[in-house]
């Protein structure tokens, strides 16, 4: 892989990666609620989640997206519909309660999400089908890549946590409650417009 290519697959991944999704927003938002520390365990269930998700993409993306093609919008759609309904859940999010009253989401959890993670599944084949298709055929390089990609991933979510976590300590104001929900939401709702293709 030359630099030339390089560029646009670094470009891709820590865009796709960092940016506003189901699990940096709710990373964030457990960070609110929960502290760093507690969140750690959902956190890990990501990471191996998004291991799984990504390395089955990307052995399956070369045959898959070949023979169907219309796969992808479809997903798309999936994925919108299901990062809309976080944002108003996110929107709807309150942070009065004492954290004893509630507990955090934990590894199962963050595992879970990535297993209905539509927009995980079009990350990786887009990933592997347009950028990684040379490694694809070979199961150590692939194996290599998803490691790598995993932890960028974990990166991603431990910053969007120890954001809510520095946060935390300002959000008894009513008023910046509300601006934090519906800051965090719009950021969903932008994600579902671009997974769908509306901007």
């Amino acid at each position: 892989m030359t630099v030339t290519t390089l560029i646009p697959v670094l470009s891709y991944v820590l865009i796709s990666t960092f940016s506003p999704g189901p699990n940096n927003i709710s990373s964030a938002s457990l960070g609110v609620l929960y502290g760093y520390r507690n969140t750690l365990r959902y956190m890990v269930g990501i990471s191996i989640g998004v291991f799984c998700m990504l390395f089955l993409s990307g052995w399956v993306s070369t045959t898959l997206l070949s023979h169907f093609p219309t796969v992808e919008p479809g997903l798309r759609l999936i994925g919108a519909g299901y990062i809309l309904y976080l944002a108003v859940g996110i929107l709807k999010a309150n942070y009065t309660f004492k954290a004893d009253e509630v507990k955090p989401l934990g590894f199962a959890q963050g595992l879970l999400l990535q297993l209905f993670n539509p927009k995980l599944i079009v990350y990786g084949l887009t990933l592997f089908s347009v950028f990684l298709a040379p490694l694809t055929t070979n199961l150590g390089l692939l194996l290599l890549a998803t490691l790598l990609l995993t932890a960028t991933a974990f990166c991603a979510t431990s910053s969007w946590a120890l954001f809510g976590t520095i946060i935390k300590r300002y959000l008894h104001q009513p008023r910046l409650q509300t601006a934090v929900n519906v800051i965090l939401s719009l950021l969903l709702v932008y994600t579902a417009l671009e997974l769908a293709e509306v901007v």
